[in-house]
């Protein structure tokens, strides 16, 4: 009866744990549907959402070796969502066990990789990983228009705060889940938290980007590049940026400019 009881507040104490507040950092803003007008303007909703990869983390962290997935591709279906085209759309349903316990869900997207890892993230979110994320309210950001490439005008997570408060469920997360790494890492030159802060999404899938432009040698180089290694969308930088730092390498240092002509443009500087 003991050993019962111990058993059950230990496995208690896991599900505390895989519950707990995201790390700072982790949520992030994609747009769901198309801009819409609205008083002259053109508005899109943003919905906060983690990557796979933040969901193994947990796991990984909390119950190593203790959790196993199993996903079963569903047959085709037909969607009405302006997140991505119905045509090719596919859906899995993933088979979450931690400890002998097991979750299901269902998740749905325009290739396998998207749907199965959907299928993964909400099968988690029934053991807790992420469920701050829809405490949420809507999160519509200005976009410079309503096209297919629109981009939003500022921050999603800025637009956030700003219309909720600094006391959003999301700032409080991370700041009281906040390590002395990411930290230290956020004290980083006002060059550099500037720049972030104007991060574009991707041109073609509408996710995260690698922002490529402190620090790359090659002044061809793109500035950005989607973070999802199954998308190939980049950002070039403008001929005239191209032009003026150049310009500055030959001011600098003539051996420098020699290199970066012989550099073809299509080299990728981004680490990852």
């Amino acid at each position: 009866m003991i050993a019962r009881h111990k058993a059950h507040t230990e496995h208690t104490d896991v599900w505390a744990k895989l519950a707990a507040p995201l790390p700072a950092g982790a949520t992030a803003w994609r747009q769901d549907g198309r801009p819409i007008a609205r008083d002259g303007k053109y508005f899109a909703r943003f919905v906060a959402y983690i990557d796979a990869g933040t969901v193994r983390e947990r796991l990984d962290s909390v119950v190593p070796g203790e959790w196993n997935l199993a996903l079963e591709l569903l047959p085709a279906v037909n969607s009405e969502s302006d997140s991505f085209s119905s045509e090719g759309s596919c859906a899995f349903k993933a088979r979450l066990q931690i400890l002998g316990v097991v979750r299901e869900d269902v998740g749905m997207g325009k290739d396998y990789k998207q749907a199965s890892t959907d299928a993964f993230k909400r099968a988690a979110v029934r053991f807790g990983i992420g469920h701050e994320l829809y405490q949420l309210g809507q999160n519509w950001v200005q976009m410079d228009g309503d096209g297919k490439y629109a981009k939003p005008i500022e921050d999603p997570q800025v637009a956030y705060d700003r219309r909720h408060g600094a006391g959003s469920a999301t700032a409080s997360a991370d700041a009281s889940a906040e390590a002395p790494a990411l930290a230290l890492k956020r004290s980083r030159s006002a060059k550099s938290a500037s720049i972030a802060s104007d991060v574009p999404p991707c041109p073609k899938c509408g996710g995260r980007m690698w922002d490529n432009r402190i620090g790359k040698r090659n002044p061809r180089a793109p500035d950005f590049k989607c973070r999802d290694r199954s998308c190939d969308g980049v950002i070039w930088p403008s001929k005239e940026k191209v032009e003026a730092a150049q310009g500055a390498t030959a001011d600098g240092d003539a051996g420098a400019e020699t290199e970066a002509v012989a550099t073809q443009a299509g080299e990728d500087e981004i680490p990852f």
